[in-house]
């Protein structure tokens, strides 16, 4: 079986703190770039969906860490779709250390389905149902520069 999708990049100096870690709000700004880029392998780009009137928004979002990443540290981010309900789709991002698989945190982010003008919830569409339960399984994204 074919790992989950993948986004894989290095971490920079900038997004380390004082005690040489990165600092825990870039966490969150791992796991919404792994998602952007998972969108776009579904073929789900921000841009299309706002073509079809349609939006998603964040509405929550969960982080547990397990350990920490330093700068330079090559992640893995793998994402896949944790549960699709009417209106809302969880996804799941699991952050992994590429070079020795450890846990470095895990992720949820809940997102509703939305209308562009007026801003109302409305259904995930079918097609695009369909595009979350195949998922992106072995397509791996690289910006680690390896």
């Amino acid at each position: 079986m074919p790992q989950p999708f993948c986004f894989r990049f290095r971490v920079r100096y900038q997004e380390c703190d004082g005690q040489q870690v990165v600092f825990n709000a870039r966490y969150a700004d791992y796991v919404d770039l792994a998602i952007k880029e998972f969108m776009r392998a579904l073929g789900c780009e921000y841009s299309q969906l706002q073509a079809r009137g349609l939006d998603n928004q964040a509405v929550k979002l969960t982080i547990e860490w397990q350990s920490s990443a330093r700068f330079d540290d090559v992640l893995n981010v793998f994402v896949s779709v944790k549960q699709l309900g009417n209106t809302s789709f969880t996804l799941e991002a699991e952050i992994r250390h590429a070079d020795d698989d450890r846990a470095i945190a895990y992720s949820q982010a809940v997102y509703v389905m939305m209308t562009n003008e007026p801003f109302e919830k409305t259904p995930v569409p079918d097609d695009l149902r369909e595009l979350f339960q195949v998922g992106a399984p072995g397509v791996v994204i690289d910006q680690s520069g390896r």
